[in-house]
């Protein structure tokens, strides 16, 4: 009898072995800006594995923004799309427009809310416009930013500056007095990279000096060779070759950081995604954070990441992945990762826990990216984002390359080849008229 009674235990374990097999699911995450995110978000990633019994996430580093885009998109078409990805926040639209992603509740229907009433009720105001499409919740924000001003206050002391600049000319007038060429000393940087990087600095550049970058409410048009953005080009290119405060070529963010933290640079326009960077290698002065200059207006440009979830996944991993979201988005754990690389969570409840209260307190630096928030406007976000990001990138680099470029024939030029890539959805969309 107990051998019998022995065996049915036995089969009847391998019987209901899998109700106790975790679900696997695959987690694309990129770095992209300076620090050690990698190690802390796998740290994150085991931490949420070890914590509960139904879920066993692998982590997948994907490298940059635009990486990520790629390997997610060719896993998806390789049979094996990512259940959950960091995504870059303005990759959205694109990415609905294309049907690569599921809109969000398709993972809430295993929760107890929808995902657009979980949005607007729990994250930023100025965050939601970039996660969602024609009104349908495609993303939930994770990590973000802003462009924020960085500066050498030992450096500003020496030059007889008191504070650092609140518009462009007191930011030009600044730049001069910190620039010595003598000793190889400039006074401003920004980065110029076709990664993102530059045209996220030039979106926030054009949104200050008034104007619209792209059609927030249409993903076929972006006003590349409109007067704001003309402005802004050449307040960029003058930086170099007129006012010779800032070095030629394209800059990237490394070599900005680079120059910053050996005490040659005065200021640095970048991501509060590197506030933690930053922070942990200014060693010999003593580390400044300002919000983006002002010209016509206060405005800076919305950056950082969503969480997508690809097509092609079963109804157990979107319940998966509907787990680990929460997650990652809960106020606690979004918390201690906007306190470790200095994006700003999204996430409004994460500024109530008595940590992050604590953390603002001893360091006021890291709530400047949240003063600037009410002057935020969303990431340009289009059909085809990359390549029609990067028609004006290229002119940029062309721009700090050459004085002989001319911000007008730049502007002409990336105007041109964004409306040739936008030109499918356009006769698709805004074109098509009834018969």
């Amino acid at each position: 009898m107990r051998k019998v009674h022995a065996l049915t235990l036995a089969i009847g374990l391998i019987a209901t072995g899998s109700a106790f097999a975790k679900e696997n699911i695959d987690f694309m995450f990129p770095a992209p800006v300076d620090g050690k995110l990698t190690m802390e978000m796998t740290r994150v990633i085991k931490e949420f594995n070890q914590s509960q019994n139904d879920v066993e996430v692998r982590g997948i580093f994907t490298g940059s923004y635009d990486t990520t885009k790629v390997k997610a998109e060719a896993a998806a078409k390789s049979g094996q799309p990512p259940a959950l990805v960091i995504m870059s926040a303005n990759f959205t639209a694109d990415l609905a427009i294309k049907n690569e992603i599921l809109p969000m509740d398709e993972l809430f229907k295993f929760g107890d809310q929808k995902a657009t009433p979980f949005l607007t009720q729990n994250f930023w105001p100025a965050m939601r416009q970039n996660a969602q499409v024609n009104g349908v919740t495609y993303a939930i924000p994770f990590h973000n930013s802003t462009p924020i001003l960085y500066y050498n206050k030992t450096m500003f002391a020496r030059a007889g500056i008191t504070a650092p600049p609140k518009d462009w000319d007191e930011l030009l007038a600044d730049s001069k007095k910190l620039t010595d060429s003598a000793k190889g000393q400039w006074g401003i940087m920004l980065p110029s990279t076709n990664d993102d990087y530059g045209g996220w600095i030039l979106s926030a550049l054009v949104r200050a000096n008034g104007g619209q970058y792209y059609n927030a409410d249409y993903p076929g048009e972006v006003y590349y060779d409109k007067p704001s953005t003309l402005g802004a080009l050449h307040f960029w290119q003058n930086l170099v070759y007129r006012d010779k405060v800032m070095p030629s070529g394209v800059l990237n963010s490394k070599q900005i950081s680079a120059a910053f933290f050996s005490g040659k640079l005065g200021m640095a326009m970048l991501s509060t995604g590197a506030l933690g960077f930053m922070r942990e290698n200014t060693k010999d002065f003593e580390l400044g954070v300002a919000m983006m200059p002002s010209k016509v207006r206060n405005a800076v440009t919305i950056g950082g990441a969503s969480l997508v979830s690809f097509k092609g996944i079963s109804d157990d991993q979107k319940k998966a992945a509907y787990q680990f979201m929460q997650y990652l988005v809960s106020p606690k754990v979004n918390g201690a990762w906007s306190r470790f690389t200095g994006y700003f969570s999204p996430r409004m409840a994460s500024y109530d826990t008595p940590e992050m209260k604590d953390y603002l307190a001893k360091d006021p630096r890291a709530s400047i990216a949240l003063e600037q928030l009410k002057y935020a406007y969303p990431w340009y976000a289009t059909y085809e984002t990359v390549a029609v990001r990067q028609a004006m990138e290229n002119q940029l680099a062309a721009l700090v390359n050459d004085e002989k470029v001319t911000p007008e024939a730049a502007a002409a030029q990336a105007q041109k080849d964004a409306d040739t890539i936008m030109k499918p959805y356009v006769e698709s969309t805004a074109l098509t008229v009834p018969k």
